[in-house]
């Protein structure tokens, strides 16, 4: 019984106990908000206050114990993740915050997150747990001194005047990369290099500490590094590099005097150095103008050397021009009274005195020329043959017109009437499209080409009533003038004059040879031209389009701007038509320097003419201070064109001799002189051969593509008798391909600019033909071609050809003695060995290429035939004394039976005799 009340109380004890712990009242308590700092690169938090969890519940056994703390997002809605806490302690409820992985001050230097505490309910499982407030807590990560300074530029530079002292010359600057204050921030500098005159503070400004002076030290050189707050020194030092200027003089600086330029080169710049120094002088406006002078090079710049027709075929223009100042010949003698000049390019230059030099341009001519569709053509110069570009004075001065061509022509059933004049720096067009009935119309350009005295292609296309006026390639639009007050028509009478114009017929008298004598005849014509003119031409019909006209006449040198994209804001670039005067403005002296050195050269020909181009440049500045600003003087210079690399035209494929049977010749079509010509231009040029391991240089050529414009053959000696021989030439060709010919009994000339493959063609068919029984003995012709209208020549190839006769119509065998005394004595003959003499029936003779031919091969025979017999009795000798076991003969024996010697291969009936 008392067993049983003991085990009853017992029961009663733990029933009560249980009842007990499942009794968990209170809600762990924790701090609302922490303060944390936790090391870069370290992961514990140090919280202040500390983390700590109470419960009232304590000391029950789980209800009053800390099993745990929960992390949650802060406001920015991260930190959780980064984050986390554990228990240290479960019955005093102390904690810990740590990060999950080391923190970076840099990527993020603050943490928010909230953080809660919960007990361990009233079991071993946790049941009925009781969870804190929501703690804020806020985390700093402090910085570690991990990054060093870092300059921001490698290498400074700067430019100081020299003889003066600087509060600051240039600034470096370091950057640190950390995060906090202590560590970020640049603390000192310091120059490392020692013994320079110059210092540098906190700021990283660099002084100098004394005068400096450019004769010296042109340059100095020295390194500086940067420290921290944490004393971290830079990780690179820097260079910084001080130049001295010497003492300011305002001007051009880097300007070179000559500049050389490589035909083929394309565009240079011409002052890839020229830096304009204002000595800080307040600028608001530069000009600077630079003007190439080329005036002597040709026509007034560097065009294609080719011929004007040439040229027009080159570029596409229509054919069917006129020639209004033709060279003087029987067949255009109205040009030989006019006084003629050289030229550089070939051409003819007439020269017109504005009194008495006049050029009648017969009726003949004028009667293809009519139609109010035409192009008239022509190269003019104001003035004489060697006056200097004129000055605005003299310009002024030029009150008089003057005219250039004056011409009535005949249309079908009416005349019209138009006179090309120039009056001061006028160019002016009076168009009559009906001398009987429409009012005249007159066309005027105001420009400086007329009058300054320089070559200039002027090119005037009349679809009247439309006028379109190129000069040097360049559109002009003229202004018309429909009034012209009271004007006498023009007599209906067709004719043109080249230099000047005549007065109402009325008061016209006779000229005689194109020369107007002085005193009261004088007044026969009037407005005298005076000037030059060359290639006057006029073409009826349909006018030249723009890009044709500037492919004839452009020039092909000139100045240009390298690249207009880099022109800074502000600045302003004129070229004017001809490209000879280029003009810069600007307002700032940095751009206005970068567009300076932008100024080129170009010169588009393969073969550039050689020779210097006066260079100039002049310099205007405007200041806000017009009183002190700067002057600067005109800089001269010259550019000099190099000599070209000559092309080396060759021709070769043809043999000294060319030896055909004499009937091939009186053939109806003859014998092609040059059947298998071959023509081959190439450059040489100099190559490097010291990089090759070589001493010394070398030329090397290189076959190029070329244009011809002429070749030549020529009969050596005496011209061709047009009786008994003619050089004939595939016309058909020659006309396809729109080339010149002129076949004369001294020479064959084939012009125009075409391939050389076309002119193997056509040399290729020239042939050479005789008259029935005119055979002669030989004949020598020449070959050569050209090319840049003569600038470049072939060498020379000559060709040998030999008539071969057949032995039926040579003269009888006893003869040939004398023959071979001929050609054995040529100085009795000498007049007959030049080659073009022809056989003369009453000597008995043998052409002489024949019979050294024939003589020759009997020799040689001869020669050929007694040492194969010497040979023979040697061999058989040795078997002889063979057989006899080595014996001495006494006599030897000869067998004859193999040696037959010719004695006359000539003769009729050969004869032979055994030796």
């Amino acid at each position: 019984m008392d067993r049983m009340n003991f085990l009853s109380f017992l029961l009663l004890c733990l029933t009560s106990v249980a009842t007990c712990n499942k009794a968990n009242k209170h809600k762990p308590w924790i701090e609302t908000e922490y303060q944390g700092i936790v090391m870069e690169n370290d992961n514990t938090v140090l919280l202040n206050p500390p983390l700590f969890a109470l419960d009232k519940d304590a000391p029950l056994h789980y209800a009053g114990e800390i099993c745990g703390f929960r992390v949650h997002n802060g406001p920015s809605g991260s930190g959780s993740v980064q984050f986390e806490a554990v228990v240290l302690d479960r019955s005093t409820g102390e904690g810990l915050v740590r990060s999950k992985e080391p923190l970076d001050c840099e990527s993020q230097r603050e943490h928010s997150f909230t953080i809660q505490a919960y007990d361990c309910g009233e079991g071993p499982d946790g049941v009925n747990s009781k969870k804190s407030h929501k703690a804020t807590v806020h985390v700093r990560v402090n910085d570690v001194n991990e990054f060093s300074p870092v300059f921001v530029e490698r290498r400074y530079e700067a430019s100081v005047p020299e003889g003066r002292l600087f509060d600051r010359i240039v600034r470096v600057e370091a950057l640190d990369a950390d995060c906090s204050p202590q560590y970020s921030q640049i603390c000192f500098y310091d120059i490392i290099t020692p013994n320079v005159p110059f210092a540098i503070d906190n700021d990283g400004n660099i002084k100098n500490t004394e005068p400096l002076d450019s004769k010296q030290q042109r340059v100095h050189t020295f390194w500086v590094t940067a420290f921290d707050c944490g004393k971290n020194r830079a990780q690179a030092d820097a260079q910084v590099v001080v130049t001295v200027k010497p003492s300011c003089k305002p001007g051009w600086t880097g300007w070179t005097k000559r500049v050389e330029y490589t035909p083929g080169s394309g565009s240079i710049p011409l002052f890839p150095s020229l830096h304009l120094e204002t000595c800080e002088e307040t600028v608001w406006n530069i000009q600077a103008t630079v003007e190439l002078q080329t005036g002597h090079i040709g026509k007034g710049c560097d065009r294609d050397s080719y011929s004007d027709r040439s040229v027009r075929r080159l570029c596409g223009a229509v054919r069917g021009e006129v020639d209004l100042l033709p060279p003087p010949s029987p067949a255009a003698n109205w040009t030989a009274a006019l006084p003629t000049l050289p030229s550089s390019d070939s051409s003819l230059v007439f020269s017109f005195n504005g009194s008495n030099h006049v050029a009648v341009v017969p009726n003949s001519v004028v009667s293809a020329l009519s139609g109010d569709h035409f192009t008239l053509q022509l190269w003019m110069r104001r003035g004489g043959a060697n006056i200097q570009p004129s000055t605005t004075q003299s310009r002024a001065n030029r009150k008089d017109e003057e005219t250039i061509v004056c011409s009535t022509v005949k249309n079908d059933d009416s005349y019209s009437h138009y006179s090309l004049s120039v009056h001061g720096c006028r160019l002016s067009l009076f168009y009559w499209p009906d001398v009987s009935a429409a009012r005249p119309v007159k066309f005027l350009w105001k420009l400086e080409q007329v009058c300054d005295s320089e070559w200039h292609h002027l090119s005037l296309s009349v679809q009247f009533p439309s006028v379109t006026l190129y000069v040097d390639g360049v559109t002009f639009d003229p202004a018309l003038i429909h009034d012209n007050g009271a004007i006498p028509n023009p007599a209906p009478r067709q004719r043109m004059l080249i230099g000047a114009c005549w007065e109402p017929e009325e008061k016209q008298k006779e000229i005689l040879n194109n020369t107007i004598p002085e005193g009261k005849d004088s007044v026969k014509y009037v407005g005298g031209y005076h000037g030059l003119l060359s290639g006057v031409t006029v073409r009826p019909g349909s006018v030249e389009p723009h890009s044709v006209v500037e492919c004839l006449y452009a020039c092909r040198e000139g100045l240009d701007f390298g690249d207009l994209e880099t022109l800074g804001s502000g600045m302003k670039v004129h070229v004017n038509p001809s490209q000879s005067v280029l003009v810069l403005e600007g307002d700032d002296i940095e751009s206005f320097n970068r567009a300076v050195q932008q100024v080129t050269y170009r010169n588009s020909l393969r073969f550039a003419t050689p020779g210097v181009r006066p260079l100039k440049l002049t310099t205007s500045l405007r200041c806000f201070n017009e009183e002190s600003c700067l002057s600067l003087k005109q800089l001269e210079g010259y550019l000099v064109v190099l000599q070209p690399d000559a092309p080396q035209i060759s021709l070769s494929g043809v043999g000294p001799h060319l030896a055909r049977p004499a009937p091939e010749f009186e053939g109806p079509r003859g014998v092609p002189l040059f059947p298998e010509l071959r023509i081959v231009c190439s450059l040489s040029h100099a190559v490097n051969t010291a990089a090759q391991g070589m001493e010394g240089g070398a030329l090397m050529s290189d076959a190029v593509a070329h244009t011809l414009d002429g070749c030549e053959v020529q009969p050596l000696g005496e011209e061709l008798n047009p009786e008994r021989e003619e050089l004939l030439v595939d016309m058909d060709v020659v006309r396809e391909r729109g080339l010149e010919i002129i076949n004369t009994t001294a020479y064959i000339a084939i012009t125009g600019a075409e391939s050389i493959s076309v002119y193997e063609d056509v040399l290729r068919s020239v042939r050479y033909r005789l008259a029935k029984g005119s055979a002669r003995f030989e004949r020598r012709f020449r070959l050569s071609c050209s090319e840049m209208n003569g600038r470049y020549t072939s060498n020379e190839l000559t060709l040998e050809v030999n008539f071969l006769h057949s032995l039926d119509s040579l003269y009888q065998p006893s003869h040939l003695l004398a023959s071979q005394q001929q050609f054995l004595h040529p100085s009795h003959h000498s007049g007959e060995l030049s080659g073009h003499t022809l056989p003369n029936p009453h000597r008995n003779s043998v052409v002489p290429g024949a019979a050294t031919v024939i003589i020759m091969v009997c020799v040689g025979f001869l020669v050929v035939m007694v040492i194969l017999g010497v040979f023979r009795i040697r061999s058989i000798h040795r078997r002889g004394e063979g057989a006899r076991g080595g014996a001495k003969e006494g006599s030897s024996q000869w067998d004859d039976s193999a040696l037959t010697i010719i004695v006359n291969p000539m003769e009729v009936e050969t004869g032979s005799f055994d030796v």
